[in-house]
């Protein structure tokens, strides 16, 4: 989140002294269903998650992530999180005494971490039954009732609920606000977490709480002209837009979306519609809640400008602002498209604005479940940094705000406003703490999806972790057991009430080549394309098991800016080298040839990094030590090339110089310009070939494997068919070969004229498959 005050100066104004506490233990069993609050159904989906309580997680890191945070919610005192509702709404504090760092009684947007309290504490009930999380929550409820209540008292408006004046929202509707305070980020928590103790828990007084908050909402902006809640929308205000169509589609009530589009920010989310990327100095966090916002809208309406507004927020963000792990931001602000390498630091990868991408990607999943390459990020973001993010020493399960990239980088270490400290019991209570505490509530929400287009009865899998899926609805359960990321091997055991002809779909990363399936260690003769999904149909048994193989592999991720600048992968894993307490001041220099698998137990590499030996491991576990993400890979590989065609002589390029995904390859005279110029990214053995003007990589249209196939330039999202094999021909030229077809680059027809098109052609000897790497000066 953000204020016109610095976020830095109001956590060190704050302070933060850390505070560690015994956990209790959980127990309970999950409840029989999750309470429903839908009245109406959301236009344009045809995937759907499975309800909290649905699935849940067996022996892992996942499930010691969510038992942690857990133990954290049983322990928390209600009373201390009550004091400003209390206090604000001139109420007894019971004795309590206040919580500190974003919740001290004197901190401006104090009351915004209760919201997240409520989501987790709801959560955790659905998914587990834990009843001391459900009392915590229900508990809470009552007492801001009672807060609301006293309005009259207080001096406020009917409805109003915080722990700051409602003078605040005056000062920020005449534009006066000067404190840091964003105060209806605060409100948006307050509603967002009164509506999941109603969805989850069936609470009728968290409903009536939820709806008189709202209604004071919009009785608030409902005074204000357009163009003064157009200059408003300049000070961060969450997830508003978001809640109040989650209200509207609970209740069926049109007042509520009339509220939410009052929140449509013209500003952001115009060039958007359009496909513009203007985020560069924009603070992302208070972004990212906007593009939720507009798919939620849509959702309501089936006004497809709200679904491209989402769309392309996505894939601009993905492909242009995200590190290796995931994340994006430094300092909490998005920095000029591609700038990666040149913004590797101790403050990046805010866990909230991460938090919110994974909200965002589950939102347009369901609304466009072929497209594998929205969990193949998931993956990636759900993986290498949420699951880091929390400290799995610590029995509450605390977590960084930021997730340093910097050389020698340290999760857990240095100042709150500044890299990666722990966040506490009681003296933090930051945004990403909130959004840790929901995060690792709901680990499992996206391992299965149900319907596909309009067949009800597909299952769909795009997460491999230990866990069981209860399909009650159909009397189905399926049983995953998995090592997976260290092995690369799951297995899905099918049993129940399974009779019948029906289709499971398995996502098959981008990253892998050569999945496999069989059933009951049979194989099956069925298409598993990276990037996409396998999708076996048969008649069932009840204990069918289906085995997923997807081999991994080493690979050099180069950053967008900096060829020469790269992180390691295994699979879906992130590497990092493990420096102990040794400072870095710079990147080591890597011997890429040098990484080396060490044992099949665990994810234990070695490599040589400025002459000497590191150990590399899991980003995810990179606790308690120094670390590198990014290596100095030196030009292995490296560098920026011109293609030449042999026969012709002439230069491949991109048509019109486009930057857009789709632009077509083609070969024309050398004039200099600098979508000319390639980069080849080193990919295991293979190269990426990427443009130096858009900073897309070549590859098929379709991933077609037909002669002629178009070649074209596009946002590189793992696909095979994106490295190319470059094949000496001992004569100063070489053959590119496509890894997923196996066909060579050409041009069409054998063309020497300028403009003619690139595609992929069999290897038959012909001149035009043949080319020069002519280094740049």
């Amino acid at each position: 989140m953000s204020s016109s005050v610095s976020r830095r100066r109001l956590l060190k104004a704050a302070g933060a002294a850390a505070v560690t506490s015994a956990a209790g233990t959980a127990v309970g069993a999950p409840p029989a269903r999750a309470a429903t609050t839908q009245a109406r159904a959301e236009i344009g989906v045809s995937a759907h998650p499975f309800e909290l309580g649905r699935v849940r997680l067996t022996a892992s890191r996942w499930l010691d992530n969510e038992n942690r945070t857990r133990a954290y919610l049983r322990f928390v005192d209600v009373d201390r999180l009550l004091y400003n509702f209390r206090a604000n709404h001139r109420l007894s504090t019971n004795g309590a005494a206040p919580g500190g760092g974003w919740d001290a009684p004197t901190f401006p947007f104090r009351t915004h971490v209760q919201g997240h309290f409520l989501t987790a504490w709801a959560q955790a009930y659905a998914v587990t039954g834990d009843t001391t999380c459900r009392d915590k929550a229900e508990r809470m409820v009552a007492e801001l009732a009672r807060c609301q209540a006293n309005n009259g008292t207080a001096g406020f408006n009917s409805g109003y609920l915080s722990g700051f004046p409602e003078s605040e929202f005056t000062a920020l509707e005449n534009r006066t606000l000067t404190n840091g305070n964003v105060p209806y980020y605060a409100i948006h928590k307050t509603l967002a977490g009164l509506l999941d103790v109603w969805r989850h828990l069936g609470s009728t007084q968290a409903r009536d709480v939820l709806l008189a908050l709202a209604g004071w909402v919009d009785w608030r902006t409902g005074r204000l002209t357009t163009q003064q809640m157009q200059t408003m929308l300049g000070t961060e205000f969450g997830g508003m837009t978001a809640v109040l169509t989650d209200i509207h589609l609970a209740t069926g009530d049109a007042r509520w979306l009339t509220a939410a589009r009052r929140f449509d920010h013209a500003a952001v989310l115009d060039p958007l519609a359009a496909g513009q990327d203007r985020l560069n100095g924009l603070h992302a966090n208070t972004q990212v809640p906007k593009w939720i916002g507009a798919v939620r809208e849509y959702k309501a309406t089936g006004t497809t400008r709200y679904r491209d507004i989402a769309t392309n927020a996505w894939n601009i963000c993905v492909d242009a602002h995200t590190y290796v792990i995931g994340g994006n931001s430094q300092a909490e602000h998005f920095r000029p498209p591609h700038a990666i390498a040149g913004y590797l630091a101790q403050d990046t990868c805010e866990s909230c604005n991460t938090f919110n991408m994974l909200a965002l990607t589950r939102e347009l999943y369901t609304l466009d479940p072929s497209r594998a390459a929205l969990f193949d990020y998931y993956e990636r973001a759900w993986l290498n940094q949420m699951i880091g993010q929390q400290n799995p020493a610590d029995p509450h399960g605390h977590v960084t705000y930021f997730t340093p990239l910097n050389p020698g980088g340290r999760r857990g270490v240095g100042p709150a406003w500044g890299g990666g400290t722990w966040s506490t019991d009681y003296d933090s209570f930051w945004c990403c703490q909130g959004t840790g505490l929901e995060m690792h509530t709901r680990l499992m929400d996206s391992i299965y999806f149900h319907g596909f287009g309009g067949d009800t009865t597909t299952l769909t899998v795009n997460l491999f972790v230990p866990s069981v899926l209860d399909w009650s609805q159909r009397g189905i359960t399926v049983t995953q057991t998995t090592t997976y990321p260290v092995g690369d091997t799951t297995s899905l055991r099918v049993t129940g009430d399974v009779g019948g002809t029906w289709t499971m779909r398995v996502r098959i990363p981008g990253w892998t080549t050569g999945a496999t399936l069989s059933v009951n260690g049979t194989p099956q003769n069925i298409a598993t394309p990276p990037g996409g999904y396998a999708t076996l149909t048969r008649a069932w048994t009840s204990g069918d098991t289906v085995t997923v193989r997807l081999p991994m592999r080493v690979v050099l991720r180069a950053a967008n800016d900096n060829p020469n600048v790269a992180a390691i992968t295994y699979g879906p894993v992130v590497l990092s080298g493990n420096y102990g307490n040794t400072t870095l001041a710079a990147l080591p220099t890597l011997n890429t040839s040098s990484i080396t698998r060490t044992g099949t137990s665990s994810l234990a590499f070695t490599a040589t990094a400025n002459g000497s030996t590191v150990n590399l491991g899991p980003f995810h576990d990179a606790h308690g030590h120094n670390y590198t993400v990014y290596w100095n890979t030196g030009g292995q590989g490296g560098g920026t090339v011109r293609l030449v065609n042999v026969a012709s002589g002439l230069v491949l390029g991109i048509q019109d110089m486009s930057t857009a995904d789709g632009g077509r390859a083609l070969q024309w005279h050398d004039s200099g310009t600098a979508d000319h110029d390639w980069e080849l990214v080193p990919d295991g053995a293979a190269v990426r070939i990427r443009n130096a003007h858009s900073g897309k990589v070549l590859g098929v249209q379709d991933m077609s494997t037909a002669d002629n196939a178009t070649v074209l330039q596009w946002s590189d999202n793992g696909t095979a068919d994106h490295r190319w094999t470059l094949l000496d021909q001992g004569d100063g030229t070489y053959r590119i070969r496509n890894e997923h077809s196996g066909k060579l680059l050409g041009i069409q027809n054998d063309s020497t004229a300028v403009g003619a098109f690139a595609v992929q052609a069999p290897d038959d000897g012909s001149a035009d498959n043949r080319w020069r790497l002519a280094r740049d000066a």
